[in-house]
This record gives C-alpha cells, structure tokens and sequence, in this order.
C-alpha cells in the first residue's frame, strides 16, 4: 500500500483511490471531510457501539459490526452479545479523532452509531422518525410529510431536530430522558408515526410494505431498540457521496439532500454545529402517546403476518 504520511498517528494510505465508480469522492476527500468535521461528528458517535459500511477496492460494500483482528488496541470497543446470531460481538466506540481517522483509512464511508450507549444499548437516547419518499417522488414531498410530524410532536409537547439522511429522505430525532424502557420508546414512536399519517393520510402511510404505500411517504417508526441510523454529518456511499446534514425547520423548503457533500459541508458549516445547536433538551414521553403506540402492532411483525394471509388467500384461491 502507497503511505501518504501521517496524521494524529494514523499512517494514511492509498489515498487517491476513488470511493466507488459513481462516488466523485476519493479516499483523501473522505479523510478530509471527516477529519475537518471531526469536533461535529465525535460528539454523536462517542460512547455509543458503531456499525460502519467499508467500501473496499474489488468488493462489495459491506456493513461492519465486528472489528476486524487487526484493529489497533487504541481503538477503544466493546463486547455485545448479539442473541440473533449467538455470538458477541466487539463494536469500535469512536470517542477522538485518532479512531475517526483510522475508520476513515479503512474505507469506512459511513457511521451507524446505535441508538443506545454502550453501556445500555437498548436504552434509546432519542425518539427517531425516518421518513423514506418512493421512487421518483420529489424531496418537497418528504419536507411536507417533516412538517405532519412537526405539528404531530408539538401537539404532544415535543420537539426535535431535523437532518437529511444522506440519500434522499429525512430523519427527525427527538432527544428523551431516560424513564421510559425501550418498549416504551418503540410505542411512543408508533404513536408518532401513526399521529402523522392522520394528520394527512393522503401524503403520508406508516404501512411497511411498500406495495401498500401507494406512492406516499412512508413514516418509518422501527428505528428504536437495537437499530442504528447514520449519524449527523456522515458520508453516505451514493452517487456524489452526499452527507447526512441538519437543516432547521424554516429552510427545509430551500434545500436539497444534493446540496451537502463531502465536498461541500464542511464549507457549510462555517464554524457552526447545527445539529448540536437545533437540538432540544431530553424530554420525558407522555404516557398517553406510549398508551396509543401500545394499541398499535409493531410493524415487522404486522406485516409478516400479513403477508402469510395474503399467500394462503392466493393459495386458496388457485385451488378453488
């Protein structure tokens, strides 16, 4: 490998191999771009277990939980079991620069930090709404269904934040104290999502399978548990290699996902923190949005149940 020197102890190499085919970006942009984000970015991945997406040369990109043996031991992690697979897995924690830059080294484009600390990974720190636009629909529609959860958090008394995903939807994060368990949270977010959808069911769907969404947005509540959701201010491996950017509430309407790239962020940010700055002090869940989220069935499992009816019902009716 072809060393590019050095910076705060991690040797850098290979530095202009390009991302991807369609990634405009190389490897220097990416270390670049994090390394000038890094006071921004540390702060939402540190103390939490990290998943990254590697885009090695010659290989498909991947998601990576388990450090790989020849992580550095400076690198901190922690060990989780993982009762899907029943093993325990040893997750990088990236607390300072050095590990952000190294993960970069490795071609570690993106960062899915969990939503729980490390020490309690299934004690959510945040209520988190993705809401994902079908294909070929325009980004005002995402920013109009934004403005249903909005209006859905106020009229319960929350608040929260606002940041494109990095491809071509958004995430709402509404920072929470830590009295509700994380069933509760996974309720209240059901809540929310359902609370959105009435609010204008005619832009808006909750229904997890996709051919049920008839061309609305879908309002995505099954980030909570053990789930992870790209960071603020993280690369995202798409063509022109776009950033998970915060936006506040009054300029959705004047942005673009396309607007913030690795190339163009840092540039942005003009010495700010905008996630840091937009985000609301933790605030304790209403009881009655949990009671409404437990009324409601959590989604993967609706819908497989949903779609073994539906395959007996075909079943049933090929046979008469």
């Amino acid at each position: 490998m072809a060393s590019d020197g050095e910076r705060a102890g991690v040797e850098l190499t290979n530095l202009d191999q390009p991302l991807s085919d369609d990634a405009g970006a190389t490897k220097r942009d990416l270390v670049d771009y994090l390394d000038a984000v890094a006071d921004r970015i540390l702060p939402v991945l540190a103390g939490r277990p990290l998943t990254v997406l590697r885009a090695l040369r010659g290989r498909a990109p991947f998601m990576q939980k388990n450090v790989p043996k020849y992580t550095p031991d400076w690198v901190r992690t922690v060990p989780i079991w993982a009762e899907a697979s029943k093993r325990e897995i040893r997750y990088a924690v990236c607390d300072d620069r050095r590990t952000l830059l190294w993960l970069a080294n490795q071609r570690a484009v993106e960062y899915h930090p969990a939503l729980g600390p490390a020490d309690d990974i299934y004690r959510p720190t945040h209520l988190i709404l993705d809401l994902d636009p079908p294909d070929g629909a325009d980004f005002a529609a995402v920013v109009a269904v934004a403005h249903l959860v909005r209006q859905a958090l106020s009229d319960s008394g929350l608040a929260g934040a606002v940041k494109t995903s990095g491809s071509r939807g958004l995430h709402i994060f509404v920072p929470i104290d830590d009295t509700a368990p994380v069933d509760d949270v996974a309720a209240a977010t059901r809540a929310m999502a359902a609370r959105a959808e009435a609010l204008d069911p005619s832009i808006a769907t909750t229904a997890f399978i996709v051919s049920d969404r008839e061309d609305k947005v879908f309002v995505d509540a099954t980030r909570a548990g053990g789930a992870t959701v790209a960071a603020a201010y993280s690369p995202r491996l798409r063509p022109g290699t776009p950033v998970s950017f915060p936006v506040s509430w009054s300029e959705l309407e004047r942005v673009h996902p396309s607007d913030f790239t690795v190339h163009t962020a840092a540039a942005v940010l003009a010495g700010r923190d905008p996630w840091a700055d937009a985000m609301p002090a933790p605030q304790r869940l209403p009881n009655e949005l949990i009671e409404h989220g437990r009324t409601i069935p959590v989604a993967r499992v609706a819908a497989m149940h949903e779609g073994k009816r539906r395959a007996r019902a075909q079943r049933e009716g090929e046979a008469r």
